[in-house]
């Protein structure tokens, strides 16, 4: 009797020690609505305050502190929600708490949406006298941002309905996203060893490193075939979230929503544009990576689905969830104990949700609030990928802690464009961990490949999303439908322009815009390329143990939004509105390219 279609695990299958512990956050549901009822009866409280910010600096210290109180309850209730709704979308009543916590969520943005105008009623001599007094120095960095920001804010009722219509504005990436992680039935295929297989989005990534060819293949058509049957759906839910976009950045007398988007972190245009064309200058490396892909996989057509698979078979590594956890302490001990000391309470405290159930959201994150612990999803399976994607989730998580234990709530977060960097240096000590600890020249050859391929990913690949992204905002901005054929066509040209003509062209390949959810997060993947390339040359600093490089990285660490991103990173000891880290990035990821091709004559 055949065995039928392997089947992921109901939510409540899961071992207990494989998933995170939300009751420290609320111990349970009821602490939630108790929670949730409590702000509720507290937003007129804030309210109050409107009308007041010219009644002097005591009373703006109070404004200040009740929004702040506000908000800091709310995040506890939202990141409470959907952790649980991400454990098990399908979970109607976690959708429901979801729902409900995005809508208070909007219903906080417009009880406080008066505050920012109101304050800009004030002039800028009349502020910086506020912020003289000694109870509100504190405050000085956030308010100037404000005011620096004065152009763009909007008269209170503009603002109050802006935010009214919060929900209206999130809706497509909601969309989205039930749509992607829940609603989607993907269909069963033959596994190597001919079983079926259910595929979904954890399942789906597994595959494709299959060193058989034929479930490659498979996995990659029956994939697409769903999606092509959705694609008018998914040009609807993408097109409405980028004129959503470019509406907000115009109604706020931005150039463009490129322009608003980096302006909330003060980071320059030049930095996105500088990331483009450095990567355009080197695609050359890209194309000559992908003919030794070709060459080595000895296949007459390289195609999409060959991209992910290990170069020389078979891994000759693979590690389970616990070995993993043993290879991070060990790879990140050049960045010393009061780190490890952190990433050590992650793995004993249930930090982690480890393994894939059914229904569970795709793909693995980092989340919390400034009063939870900094929570990280996974969907495990036995592979090196997973182990770079522990240390990268690990690197934001630790960053998330010394950030929220080393600054004041007002603080105590950090941009995207610095996330990406803690996590990905994490990546890249843990590469240069593995070449030094491995001597099997195939383990060797097969960590090179998986940092190319790493590279590939977060610097190439990301770029060409950036770069579509962008193409995306500017051709609706002019006017232009983003029909799925439109949108179909050019990623298909600019696809074939990233990979070379190594690549052969996938028809399926052109849909893959339908299935990126960093499309939905408004010019947020270019940061995992310019993060990726500056944590490059940190980790350089660190293991070459520069005079207080690993005091400097502890600082960026800590520093939470205290200051400009920009200028943290050049305290970290990188300017990144300047090219040279770019190109340094480029210049490793050639010296390995050089170092795997001469490794693998040995074996042709």
């Amino acid at each position: 009797m055949s065995k039928g279609p392997q089947q992921l695990p109901l939510r409540e299958e899961v071992p207990v020690e494989l998933t995170w512990d939300l009751t420290t956050i609320f111990k349970n549901d009821e602490e939630f609505e108790q929670a949730f009822n409590k702000l509720q009866a507290e937003l007129p409280e804030v309210e109050a305050f409107k009308g007041t910010l010219n009644q002097g600096p005591k009373v703006f210290l109070k404004a200040l502190e009740a929004i702040f109180t506000i908000s800091r309850q709310l995040e506890l209730l939202y990141v409470y929600s959907h952790l649980k709704n991400d454990q098990d979308t399908a979970n109607t009543t976690y959708q429901g708490l979801y729902g409900r916590a995005g809508a208070l969520y909007a219903q906080v943005s417009e009880a406080v949406s008066w505050f920012e105008p109101e304050l800009l009623t004030l002039s800028d001599e009349e502020i910086l006298a506020y912020l003289d007094e000694e109870e509100l120095a504190l405050y000085r960095h956030y308010v100037t941002q404000i005011i620096a920001n004065r152009a763009h804010v909007l008269p209170a009722e503009q603002e109050a309905l802006l935010a009214a219509a919060g929900e209206i504005f999130r809706s497509p990436s909601s969309t989205f996203s039930v749509l992607n992680n829940a609603d989607l039935e993907f269909p069963v295929i033959k596994g190597e060893d001919g079983e079926e297989i259910q595929l979904s989005h954890g399942v789906y990534g597994k595959l494709m490193e299959s060193t058989n060819r034929q479930v490659r293949e498979d996995a990659f058509n029956g994939i697409y075939s769903v999606y092509k049957q959705f694609r008018n759906t998914f040009a609807t839910t993408l097109s409405t979230n980028i004129k959503g976009h470019n509406f907000s950045a115009k109604v706020r007398k931005y150039d463009s929503a490129r322009q608003s988007a980096l302006s909330n972190n003060h980071i320059p245009e030049s930095v996105y544009d500088n990331l483009v064309n450095v990567v355009n200058e080197n695609l050359p490396l890209l194309h000559r990576y992908m003919h030794l892909r070709k060459r080595l996989l000895g296949v007459d057509e390289l195609h999409t689905y060959d991209l992910y698979t290990p170069l020389l078979g078979e891994a000759p590594i693979r590690y389970t969830y616990e070995e993993s956890v043993a290879k991070a302490l060990e790879a990140l001990k050049p960045l010393g104990e009061e780190y490890l000391a952190v990433v050590k309470e992650a793995f004993d405290s249930r930090w982690i949700d480890v393994v894939e159930n059914k229904g569970k959201r795709s793909g693995a994150y980092s989340s919390g609030a400034y009063d939870t612990a900094p929570y990280i999803l996974m969907n495990w399976h036995d592979a090196i990928d997973q182990l770079y994607t522990l240390v990268h989730e690990v690197g934001h998580s630790v960053h998330s802690y010394f950030t929220r234990n080393n600054q004041p709530y007002v603080y105590g977060d950090y941009s995207i464009f610095l996330a990406e960097i803690a996590s990905t240096t994490n990546e890249n000590l843990l590469t240069e961990y593995l070449l030094k600890t491995e001597t099997d020249p195939k383990v060797r050859a097969y960590i090179l490949n998986h940092y190319l391929d790493g590279f590939k990913g977060t610097v190439f690949r990301q770029t060409q999303f950036a770069e579509f992204e962008h193409f995306m905002h500017v051709e609706d901005a002019k006017g232009t439908p983003l029909t799925s054929e439109f949108l179909s066509e050019n990623y298909g040209e600019l696809n074939a322009r990233y990979y070379g003509d190594a690549l052969t062209a996938d028809e399926e390949i052109r849909l893959e815009w339908s299935r990126i959810p960093h499309f939905y997060y408004n010019y947020y993947v270019f940061q995992y390329s310019t993060g990726f390339s500056a944590a490059a040359a940190l980790a350089d600093k660190i293991l070459h143990e520069e005079t207080d490089a690993l005091t400097k990285y502890l600082t960026y660490l800590k520093a939470g939004s205290s200051d400009f991103p920009i200028e943290v990173m050049k305290k970290a000891g990188v300017d990144m509105t300047e090219v040279d880290y770019l190109r340094d990035a480029m210049h490793v990821f050639e010296t390995r390219l050089n170092e795997l091709e001469a490794l693998v004559s040995e074996f042709e």
